[in-house]
């Protein structure tokens, strides 16, 4: 039985002060739960020469291991611990990293969701999917309803994967087409990028900004495209856009309902706004969760002090997914100010014949 180990990225322990640790230590545990076979033991913090280490003992480590290890949120450095943590032998831990990391660094902005919990999110969510090794493999379509600048659409493109956004702010879309512009130019990244309105029946939708792009001009050729699409319309019209069962995960930060309230529509149509997530949950679920595939999987965050956890666990049950409960996705809370005290949930799609029962109640999807 060997002793691992790997050093936090210095960032992660400035956005998460004190619980840059735990966080890092939950997000490994929900690997071991779901792709390490839960090899791993005596998963513990630790301080060597200064620095905060989460480490834990396995046999030896595979390949696949250490691929999926590479990718935690908060990894700097993988290492192999020796004569009881005095010697440290580095493992070659490469990351997915497609792309410079200034496509997720680059974007500050007010209410911007940090890039290093954007990543831990979608780790924990892919992972929670019946086919949790195409995190590795590739090949997985990625929507954030409720994208704002396209921190997760960044960040899956990163991974090499297919991401696409909605969002109802048109200076977030127009931010968000003009950075991803002049992104792609600046890098000499071989793309096409095109911005129209969606039309149907003489009525317009909303904007769409669509880009094909490759990581090189060889794979561009070749066909070998990812494909980032982002959308202006409510996330309630999501279904107008994308077609059913079109993606294997969706990803996404609620409003806090501090900054940004949380808005779903009223009795009359009109846009109401809460301080919770629930109403807009209790309108756009039955939407998000046609667009997702069976056996994939919905990863939200949301702010504690506005909605309970039980809250969202059966509200999501009620829409025919069923919430993950296992231990390790239990200890994601943590503070981000004073009056954020921020979590995750991530529930599943069924893969049966039949899907789960609606709620009672519940609305249905719009059709297409």
């Amino acid at each position: 039985m060997n002793t691992y180990g790997f050093l936090l990225l210095p960032s992660h322990n400035r956005v998460y002060a004190r619980a840059a640790t735990a966080l890092a230590r939950a997000e490994l545990l929900a690997f071991n739960e779901t792709v390490l076979g839960g090899r791993l033991r005596d998963v513990s913090e630790r301080v060597l020469g200064g620095a905060e280490y989460v480490t834990f003992r396995a046999e030896e480590l595979s390949a696949r291991d250490i691929g999926f290890l590479a990718n935690l949120s908060a990894l700097y450095a993988l290492f192999r611990l020796e004569d009881d943590g005095t010697r440290l032998v580095p493992l070659p831990a490469e990351r997915l990293d497609r792309f410079p990391s200034d496509l997720v660094s680059t974007q500050r902005y007010v209410g911007k969701t940090n890039e290093d919990f954007t990543k831990l999110l979608l780790n924990v969510t892919a992972v929670a999917a019946d086919r949790p090794e195409r995190l590795l493999t590739g090949g997985l379509r990625v929507l954030d309803p409720l994208c704002g600048r396209g921190t997760t659409l960044n960040q899956a493109l990163m991974y090499g994967l297919h991401a696409a956004g909605v969002d109802r702010d048109g200076r977030s879309f127009e931010a968000y087409e003009n950075f991803l512009r002049h992104w792609l130019r600046a890098s000499r990244i071989k793309h096409q990028a095109q911005t129209a309105t969606v039309r149907r029946d003489r009525r317009a939708l909303g904007r769409r900004f669509h880009v094909t792009l490759a990581e090189d001009k060889e794979r561009y050729k070749k066909g070998e495209h990812l494909e980032v699409t982002m959308v202006h319309a409510d996330t309630t019209a999501s279904g107008d856009f994308f077609r059913p069962a079109s993606f294997d995960l969706i990803v996404t930060d609620a409003p806090y309902g501090v900054q940004h309230g949380a808005r779903s529509r009223g009795a009359e149509s009109r846009p109401a706004t809460s301080r919770s997530p629930l109403p807009l949950l209790r309108s756009a679920l039955p939407v998000w969760t046609r667009l997702l595939r069976r056996g994939g999987a919905v990863g939200l965050s949301w702010n504690t002090r506005v909605a309970r956890r039980e809250e969202l666990a059966e509200l999501f049950a009620g829409h025919g997914l069923v919430p993950v409960d296992a231990e390790p996705y239990q200890h994601f809370a943590h503070r981000v100010d004073q009056s954020i005290v921020r979590d995750l949930i991530v529930a599943r799609k069924p893969t049966g014949a039949q899907a789960a029962p609606r709620a009672k109640g519940a609305p249905t999807a719009p059709g297409r």
